[in-house]
């Protein structure tokens, strides 16, 4: 049984402005290094929105990552340094395959990158140059194109296989340092998302093209976070999912900017692994 709009209604939120995509003419299109002479970085232009982002801790335990596209779970972690990538490849890795297999109940998770983040006042989230900003445009990790892709890319001689049975791909996010209160991230109910929502996009690497999905406004995306999330928790974020049953496949998501946010609290530091989990049948 899902959350019920009574319920969430009565929820305490927060008004906060989200980035969606403006429409734009032609296929979306970002550069994730410099661009060439003459080219804009990115065509996908902001069209900011205020809307109400309820906070789902009252709920967490009725949230799931099948239904809405999101879950909060409990996750301590033995890494003491998540920016050595030595340590995190060696500790995390291994304890985060294990716990998504178990929570998922998955045949096999193969976790194949991750990303830390440290949010730096004034600064652009270029990768490569400095470290990653909070993403701050509501955006979908995968496509059903990319998806399906990245099994290709990361297990190519056993895609094929692979891809007759279900497929996701499952963000594991993290704050490094709790209780986060800035820049916190803000998760669409995939239920309330239309497909006509998602816009394909393309981001164009030096030596390769991936895509993602930019997403149009749409007045029934209903929005969740949880605040002031400790180190000990993480979310699982759906960025595609194979099946398709009638459960959220894609999960929307953005950092953004907390009106209630103390002056003094700490820049935010977070870190997710990227996975693909496969079920046989």
């Amino acid at each position: 049984m899902g959350l019920q709009e009574t319920r969430i209604e009565s929820l305490p939120f927060v008004t906060a402005e989200l980035n969606y995509l403006a429409p734009t003419p032609g296929r979306p299109r970002t550069y994730a290094f410099d661009p060439p002479p003459g080219e804009p970085k990115s065509t996908a232009l902001p069209e900011p929105h205020q809307v109400p982002i309820f906070d789902a801790r009252l709920i967490a335990e009725n949230i799931s990552l099948d239904r809405e596209g999101f879950a909060l779970v409990r996750h301590p972690t033995r890494v003491s340094n998540f920016y050595d990538d030595r340590e995190v490849k060696n500790v995390y890795y291994p304890a985060a395959e294990a716990f998504i297999g178990a929570t998922l109940k998955a045949d096999r998770v193969v976790i194949f990158d991750h990303t830390v983040r440290r949010r730096v006042e004034g600064a652009s989230d270029i990768r490569g140059v400095g470290p990653r900003q909070p993403a701050t445009r509501v955006h979908v990790d995968q496509t059903a194109v990319s998806g399906a892709n990245r099994v290709r890319e990361h297990l190519p001689d056993e895609a094929d296989e692979l891809l007759k049975g279900r497929v996701q791909v499952i963000n594991l996010w993290r704050p490094i340092r709790g209780p986060l209160r800035d820049a916190p991230l803000a998760m669409c109910d995939g239920r309330t998302v239309a497909p006509d929502d998602l816009v394909a996009s393309d981001l164009i690497y030096p030596n390769r093209r991936g895509e993602t999905y930019s997403v149009k406004y749409n007045p029934d995306h209903r929005w969740f976070y949880f605040p002031e999330m400790t180190a000990d928790e993480a979310l699982l974020l759906k960025c595609y999912d194979s099946a398709i049953d009638g459960r959220t496949r894609f999960g929307p998501h953005t950092a953004f900017v907390d009106p209630t946010t103390p002056a003094d609290a700490p820049p935010r530091e977070s870190i997710e692994l990227r996975t693909l989990v496969f079920h046989k049948h």
